[in-house]
């Protein structure tokens, strides 16, 4: 838990590498659920929601549930914790935690736990003897212990993008279904701990046949006026585009902890129960009376007779016993005064209170928006973490982008991608990137040493899964064992790095394109030389040499002596598929725009679709779209972070999780340095605002959007002052106070400034609490125009202005928040202040669309997918290698698919999946209902015809996660309105079954797949 330090006003408020493994797990003899028998007759197996118990109808039910809150990293890295080391940061020890739990629930069989983290629980399982793990499996088949949630991690809800959210959960389900078949399967979700829920969340969990949710972080208003007007628990409609989204959703009353007074754990200093009945020390009574008041008061907040209340905390149980046998006692002693109390206690979890209340057949309030941004008291509003760590958030998204190709070439490239060394690297970056979206990794609200534990974790990741892309490369393009390529990738393009480009006199390009469309792209190489760049059929593609931006080549830390940039435009890329570029010196070639910057007096830059102006201060001052002119201006800004004691709320520090400006912005720079690029290509503008911020804005031919590249840091702090870095976009866009968020890339959901839907909002800090989430996309609109701004990474952004967009881009504060990480937010590398770069795209213009092409909210879709996961560009070595050898011995274009899936559908996964010729593959619709007359509607993909060169064996599809077959799946129906519930959906429905026999060939209509507007769709496919 992340503590709150302001004592007294906490229960007012309240009260109203080593774990990556080799793969063991992969081995599975079926495509999907594999039933292991162990002697044990299925019919026997009381897990799930056969295995509660059975509340009593005249009384208040009181559900106790034993869990422990054991984050994947926050104070201690993930090893530190699972073995309990560095006990000068925090004493915990998640081995001891799973051993104590199964010790004490061997020895009482009434005792029930929940287990969330499967990171943690796998890396476990694995050192258990075959005894100990035959004993778990027996606890989990009669539902005493118990999984909840169940992805990798317990995952961030506000910077975590839904592909690497569904890909988390996959992994996470894949292997509790392969080691404990459906008895290991979730049936709730468990976000105790996240800062914000997103409706994308909620959506994702019902799509993966979740019955319902339980968090316990919501705004201090919302959650006082939910607990008096007993709506703490409702019907979450997650999605305006999907069928079947909604999801019973419950708020916990007390955080995740056990009831003031009742933690009995080896970290608490609670009494514990003294029943000896001649001791001096008995305090039965009166704890009795102490748990009886403490229910009396929680039963007048919600709506049924059965109440759930968490017994456990961050990583309690590591004395299983000293927890259970109190509350043994308590449930003993509490029951012994039935009679009077009409109060029944027993162990259960959140599944089985779900089934409760599902059985209650009461009447449920709904919710359609989003509990963001999260606040705890009128002056923490947790949105700083938006924005916190820019450069772990992008390397995230690399490692994702990086997931998706090495995903697809060990399917696609290794004839045996299920040889346990492939498997091993490709799992894994699977569980880098799973654990990276833990709730303090994604979010930057971890210590730095943790920080840094997460980067190395997904370098070495990358490295591995490396090994794969190279081998399927080689596979794929080499048509002769003697002559072959060593594929690597450039991880530090960033800023211009590239030991291939800037050393060698020839080299080969290779771009992997994983989306299922025919994409180009601008590839970027900083060059000592002259290079003519040749196409496989000889062609020359059009090139420019631009200069590196000074304040890029002139970091401290770069070491490259390259000042140029060699740019080529890489058109007719396949789809699921690459195409290399022979690439060789030529001193004496000079491209058709190989000439130094213009003088700083052009004051436009543009290309067939829009055009820039730039006033004469250097800013972005308008834009022509169309051929009409509008205001379009662009700049940088800070907050001074509040710096406080964090004695009382109104002097809270500004820290990793909480944004509070202490003031007004102030600007960065008045009068720019600028420098004009101008070429066929790419036209530039490099501004800079002062020594520590600048930026290329750059528009290529052929888009219609235009790129900024900001470079921020080292933020100086010699004033004492820390800073929180923004950048505005400024319009004339009329937008009445109302715009725009993605909700973890997918639907987008409107904000309304200082306005909340469910509650009067009164705003102390009105730019903190203005903030919300941006994973993708930010945008803003009246009735004729829309400006959108994607970005690369998740940040923080809000309109603070009508027709003003503002993202924060970086942070550095000098003071801790006290929400328990304990250090300030104050990252430095090299010896400085960290410096960040990334990107944003702009896309501006009418909102209408002209005959035949896309509206702008469709572009966006196109583009936000692009950003995502463009082409990897893969470098080769080749010296020794003439251009006619190259065309001779490989194989320089391949593509997977026959034909290009329409643009509104992407290839969301495509990856091995239990067996070499067995794959999961996802389809998704790109855009939600009504954002375009013609892609959003639905759209049919011909398998037949994109995967002609796949003999398909059969085809069927699961739900969202993969680990259910679709037709298998039913979840509990819970209702707004007074009609009863349908008999017979609550116990059973979902039982595993043995596998089926194998079906016959697919119908040609099981090869035609109809996605809706936001639909995706999971299918395990079977080759032959």
């Amino acid at each position: 838990m992340k503590r709150f330090c302001l004592v007294g006003l906490l229960l007012a408020i309240l009260a109203s590498e080593g774990y990556c493994r080799p793969g063991p797990h992969y081995q599975g003899s079926g495509i999907l659920v594999q039933r292991h028998d162990y002697g044990r007759n299925l019919k026997e197996s009381k897990c799930g929601y056969e295995s509660c118990p059975t509340p009593k109808r005249d009384m208040l039910n009181v559900h106790l549930v034993p869990h422990s809150h054991d984050d994947v990293g926050w104070l201690k890295t993930v090893d530190q914790y699972y073995y309990g080391s560095k006990t000068n940061h925090q004493r915990a020890g998640v081995q001891y935690i799973l051993d104590s739990v199964v010790d004490a629930l061997l020895h009482n069989p009434e005792r029930k736990f929940i287990y969330v983290e499967s990171a943690f629980f796998f890396k476990w399982w694995d050192e258990q003897t075959a005894s100990r793990q035959a004993e778990v499996r027996d606890l989990i088949e009669q539902g005493r212990l118990s999984f909840v949630g169940g992805a990798w991690s317990m995952n961030d809800e506000a910077a975590a993008h839904y592909q690497s959210l569904i890909d988390q959960f996959s992994w996470g389900l894949r292997l509790l279904n392969d080691t404990f078949g459906d008895c290991g399967r979730p049936r709730t979700g468990w976000q105790i701990d996240p800062f914000g829920h997103s409706k994308e969340q909620a959506s994702l969990f019902a799509q993966m046949g979740y019955d319902g949710m339980f968090f316990a972080r919501l705004d201090w208003r919302d959650k006082n006026k939910r607990l008096s007007e007993k709506t703490a628990e409702m019907i979450w409609k997650a999605s305006t585009n999907l069928d079947d989204s909604e999801l019973f959703t419950s708020v916990l009353y007390n955080h995740y902890s056990a009831p003031p007074g009742f933690c009995f754990d080896v970290l608490c200093s609670d009494e514990p129960f003294i029943d000896g009945a001649f001791s001096a020390e008995n305090n039965v009574r009166e704890r009795v009376d102490a748990f009886l008041y403490f229910v009396g008061n929680m039963s007048t907040k919600y709506r049924s007779n059965n109440l759930l209340i968490t017994m456990g905390d961050d990583f309690n149980y590591m004395d299983a016993n000293m927890n259970f046998k109190n509350m043994d006692k308590l449930i003993k002693y509490t029951n012994a005064r039935q009679q009077d109390t009409r109060v029944n206690v027993f162990y259960s979890t959140p599944t089985c209170y779900l089934k409760a209340l599902h059985d209650a057949q009461l009447n449920w309030p709904a919710k359609t928006d989003d509990f963001f941004p999260y606040a705890s008291d009128p002056h923490a509003y947790w949105t700083g973490y938006f924005t916190s760590r820019p450069t772990s958030k992008r390397y995230e998204r690399i490692g994702n982008h990086f997931l998706q190709v090495c995903k697809q070439l060990t399917a696609l490239g290794l004839s045996r991608s299920d040889d346990v060394t492939f498997q091993d690297n490709l799992t894994y970056l699977r569980e880098a990137i799973g654990v990276m979206q833990h709730h303090d990794a994604i979010t930057g609200t971890e210590k730095q040493h943790v920080a840094d534990d997460y980067a190395r974790m997904i370098y070495t990741a990358l490295e591995a899964c490396g090994r794969n892309t190279e081998a399927a490369l080689t596979n794929l393009a080499s048509r002769c064992d003697a002559v072959q390529l060593h594929y690597q990738s450039c991880h530090q393009l960033n800023i211009s790095v590239c030991e291939m480009s800037e050393t060698r006199q020839t080299f080969v390009v290779t771009l992997y394109n994983p989306l299922a469309h025919v994409s180009r792209q601008y590839v970027r190489l900083p060059i000592n030389s002259r290079y003519t760049v040749n196409d496989p059929e000889g062609r020359k593609p059009r090139s420019q040499v631009v200069p590196i931006p000074s304040p890029v080549s002139e970091l401290k830390f770069r070491k490259s002596l390259a000042q140029d940039e060699l740019v080529f435009l890489a058109e007719e890329i396949p789809p699921m598929g690459y195409k290399s570029f022979y690439v060789t010196e030529n001193k004496d070639f000079r491209t058709e725009n190989d000439e130094k910057p213009n003088p700083p007096d052009v004051t436009s830059i543009g290309n067939e679709y829009l055009t820039l102006g730039f006033n004469d201060n250097g800013y972005l001052s308008t834009i022509t779209v169309e051929g009409q002119f509008y205001r379009l201006q662009q700049d940088f800004l800070f907050y001074e972070g509040a710096y406080g004691n964090n004695e009382v709320f109104e002097n809270r520090s500004s820290g990793a999780y909480i944004l509070r400006p202490n003031g007004t912005e102030s600007p960065i720079g008045s009068k720019l340095q600028i420098t004009v690029v101008r070429g066929d290509l790419v036209q530039e503008v490099h501004q800079v605002f002062n020594e520590w911020v600048s930026q290329v804005i750059r528009v290529y031919q052929g888009e219609q959007h235009v790129e900024f590249e900001w470079l921020v840091g080292p933020i100086p702090i010699e004033d004492g002052k820390g800073k929180e870095i923004v950048t505005r976009y400024y319009s004339d866009i009329a937008s009445k106070g109302v715009f725009w968020t993605d909700s973890n890339g997918r639907e987008m959901i409107r904000r309304v400034r200082d306005h909340r839907e469910t509650w009067d909002l009164e705003l102390v800090e009105p730019v903190a609490g203005n903030y919300y989430p941006v994973t993708t996309n930010i945008a803003l609109e009246d009735e004729k125009l829309r400006m959108a701004v994607l970005n690369d990474r998740a940040q923080g952004g809000t309109s603070l202005q009508d027709g003003v967009l503002e993202l924060m881009v970086h942070r550095r504060l000098l003071r801790d928040d006290a929400f328990g990480v304990g250090e300030a937010l104050n990252e430095t590398a090299y010896g400085d202040g960290l410096v960040a770069r990334g990107k944003h795209y702009l896309l501006f213009g009418p909102k209408a669309s002209k005959p035949k092409t896309e509206t702008q909210q469709a572009r966006e879709r196109f583009l936000q997918n692009q950003v995502l996961t463009p082409p990897w560009l893969f470098v080769a070595h080749a010296s020794d290698l003439s251009f006619d050898s190259w065309t001779t011995n490989f194989h320089n274009t391949y593509s997977a698919l026959s034909v290009s899936l329409p643009p509104n559908v992407n290839l969301l996964t495509f990856e091995p999946w239990k067996g070499p010729k067995n794959f999961l593959i996802r389809f998704e619709h790109l855009l939600e209902k009504g954002e375009d007359p013609r892609y959003s509607q639905p759209v049919t993909v011909d398998l037949r015809k994109a995967f002609a060169s796949f003999s398909i064996k059969s085809i069927r599809e699961t739900t969202l996660a993969g680990n259910q077959w679709k037709a298998d799946s039913t979840r509990l129906k819970f209702f707004f309105d007074p009609q009863p519930a349908p008999v017979g959906t609550s116990v059973g429905e979902n039982a595993a079954l043995p596998p089926p026999p194998p079906p016959p060939p697919p119908a040609a209509n099981e090869l035609e797949i109809t996605l809706k507007p936001m639909e995706i769709k999971t299918f395990v496919v079977e080759t032959s």
